[in-house]
Protein backbone atom coordinates (compact mmCIF):
# COMPACT_ATOMS: atom_id res chain seq x y z
CA UNK A 1 0.00 0.00 0.00
CA UNK A 2 1.46 3.21 -1.06
CA UNK A 3 0.91 6.53 0.53
CA UNK A 4 -1.71 9.05 0.18
CA UNK A 5 -1.44 12.42 -1.66
CA UNK A 6 -2.98 15.27 -1.90
CA UNK A 7 -5.55 14.25 -4.48
CA UNK A 8 -6.03 11.10 -2.48
CA UNK A 9 -7.03 13.30 0.74
CA UNK A 10 -9.11 15.46 -1.10
CA UNK A 11 -10.88 12.46 -2.70
CA UNK A 12 -11.89 10.93 0.29
CA UNK A 13 -12.41 14.82 2.44
CA UNK A 14 -15.10 15.27 -0.64
CA UNK A 15 -16.23 11.33 -0.03
CA UNK A 16 -17.01 12.48 3.52
CA UNK A 17 -19.04 15.67 2.80
CA UNK A 18 -20.97 13.73 0.37
CA UNK A 19 -20.74 9.62 -0.02
CA UNK A 20 -23.24 9.72 -3.08
CA UNK A 21 -21.33 12.13 -5.02
CA UNK A 22 -21.07 11.07 -8.66
CA UNK A 23 -17.63 10.29 -10.40
CA UNK A 24 -18.02 13.29 -12.79
CA UNK A 25 -18.82 15.54 -10.10
CA UNK A 26 -15.82 14.27 -7.96
CA UNK A 27 -13.68 14.63 -10.89
CA UNK A 28 -14.79 18.16 -11.49
CA UNK A 29 -14.65 19.56 -8.07
CA UNK A 30 -11.04 17.68 -7.36
CA UNK A 31 -10.04 19.49 -11.36
CA UNK A 32 -9.02 16.10 -12.81
CA UNK A 33 -9.91 13.56 -15.01
CA UNK A 34 -12.85 10.97 -14.57
CA UNK A 35 -10.90 8.44 -14.90
CA UNK A 36 -8.46 9.58 -12.54
CA UNK A 37 -11.19 9.77 -9.71
CA UNK A 38 -12.40 6.30 -10.77
CA UNK A 39 -8.94 4.90 -10.66
CA UNK A 40 -7.56 6.16 -6.99
CA UNK A 41 -11.24 5.10 -5.95
CA UNK A 42 -10.68 1.76 -7.15
CA UNK A 43 -7.43 1.87 -5.40
CA UNK A 44 -8.66 2.84 -2.09
CA UNK A 45 -11.33 0.65 -2.02
CA UNK A 46 -8.77 -2.74 -3.26
CA UNK A 47 -6.19 -1.46 -0.05
CA UNK A 48 -8.75 -0.67 2.35
CA UNK A 49 -8.18 2.54 2.53
CA UNK A 50 -12.31 3.08 2.24
CA UNK A 51 -14.12 0.40 3.94
CA UNK A 52 -17.43 1.12 2.86
CA UNK A 53 -19.96 3.39 1.91
CA UNK A 54 -22.15 4.55 4.56
CA UNK A 55 -25.58 7.30 5.10
CA UNK A 56 -26.22 9.78 7.31
CA UNK A 57 -29.41 10.12 8.79
CA UNK A 58 -31.54 13.40 9.19
CA UNK A 59 -31.30 14.10 13.16
CA UNK A 60 -35.46 13.39 13.13
CA UNK A 61 -35.07 10.40 11.71
CA UNK A 62 -32.36 8.97 13.70
CA UNK A 63 -34.66 9.05 16.81
CA UNK A 64 -35.95 6.06 15.12
CA UNK A 65 -32.86 4.14 15.47
CA UNK A 66 -32.23 1.97 18.29
CA UNK A 67 -27.97 2.69 19.30
CA UNK A 68 -26.02 0.86 21.65
CA UNK A 69 -22.29 0.68 22.81
CA UNK A 70 -21.25 -2.64 23.15
CA UNK A 71 -17.52 -2.98 24.96
CA UNK A 72 -15.52 -6.11 23.85
CA UNK A 73 -13.17 -8.09 25.47
CA UNK A 74 -10.52 -10.06 23.64
CA UNK A 75 -8.89 -13.64 24.46
CA UNK A 76 -6.03 -15.16 22.55
CA UNK A 77 -6.94 -13.60 19.09
CA UNK A 78 -5.75 -10.55 17.31
CA UNK A 79 -7.90 -7.11 17.33
CA UNK A 80 -7.02 -6.97 13.90
CA UNK A 81 -8.70 -9.66 13.17
CA UNK A 82 -12.09 -9.55 15.60
CA UNK A 83 -12.56 -5.99 14.41
CA UNK A 84 -12.74 -7.23 10.96
CA UNK A 85 -15.11 -9.64 11.62
CA UNK A 86 -16.76 -7.19 13.98
CA UNK A 87 -17.40 -4.85 10.62
CA UNK A 88 -18.90 -7.32 8.80
CA UNK A 89 -22.34 -7.37 11.16
CA UNK A 90 -24.46 -4.49 9.60
CA UNK A 91 -25.46 -2.89 12.67
CA UNK A 92 -21.80 -2.70 13.61
CA UNK A 93 -21.55 1.52 13.18
CA UNK A 94 -18.02 2.32 14.53
CA UNK A 95 -15.34 -0.23 15.97
CA UNK A 96 -12.62 1.26 18.18
CA UNK A 97 -9.78 -0.26 20.34
CA UNK A 98 -9.51 1.50 23.52
CA UNK A 99 -7.33 0.78 26.98
CA UNK A 100 -8.19 -0.45 30.31
CA UNK A 101 -10.63 -3.52 30.87
CA UNK A 102 -12.43 -3.67 27.65
CA UNK A 103 -10.26 -3.97 23.96
CA UNK A 104 -13.03 -2.74 22.12
CA UNK A 105 -15.90 -0.28 22.15
CA UNK A 106 -18.58 -1.13 19.00
CA UNK A 107 -20.70 1.59 18.39
CA UNK A 108 -24.26 -0.37 17.13
CA UNK A 109 -27.17 1.26 15.22
CA UNK A 110 -30.11 -0.97 14.30
CA UNK A 111 -33.99 -0.40 13.21
CA UNK A 112 -35.25 -2.18 16.14
CA UNK A 113 -34.25 -4.40 19.50
CA UNK A 114 -35.06 -7.82 17.76
CA UNK A 115 -31.92 -6.26 14.92
CA UNK A 116 -30.07 -5.09 17.84
CA UNK A 117 -30.17 -8.58 20.33
CA UNK A 118 -29.51 -10.62 16.47
CA UNK A 119 -26.31 -8.27 16.55
CA UNK A 120 -25.47 -8.81 19.70
CA UNK A 121 -25.78 -12.92 19.45
CA UNK A 122 -23.58 -12.08 16.21
CA UNK A 123 -21.00 -10.13 18.14
CA UNK A 124 -21.19 -12.44 21.15
CA UNK A 125 -19.60 -15.67 18.56
CA UNK A 126 -17.46 -13.94 16.53
CA UNK A 127 -13.80 -16.29 17.63
CA UNK A 128 -11.45 -14.63 20.33
CA UNK A 129 -14.58 -12.30 22.11
CA UNK A 130 -14.64 -13.69 25.64
CA UNK A 131 -17.11 -11.16 27.41
CA UNK A 132 -18.87 -8.08 26.34
CA UNK A 133 -21.16 -4.79 28.14
CA UNK A 134 -23.62 -3.28 26.51
CA UNK A 135 -25.10 -0.61 27.08
CA UNK A 136 -28.29 1.32 24.77
CA UNK A 137 -27.80 4.67 23.94
CA UNK A 138 -31.52 6.56 25.76
CA UNK A 139 -31.14 10.41 24.70
CA UNK A 140 -28.60 12.32 23.37
CA UNK A 141 -27.61 15.83 24.34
Amino acid sequence: MRGLDDIDRALLTRLRDDGRASVSSLAQDLHVARGTVQTRLTRLLDEGVIRRFTIELDPDHEHQTVRAVAMVQLQSVTTTVVARALQRIPEVAEVHTTNGAWDLVTELRAATLEDLDRALVELRAVRGVSNTETSILLRTY
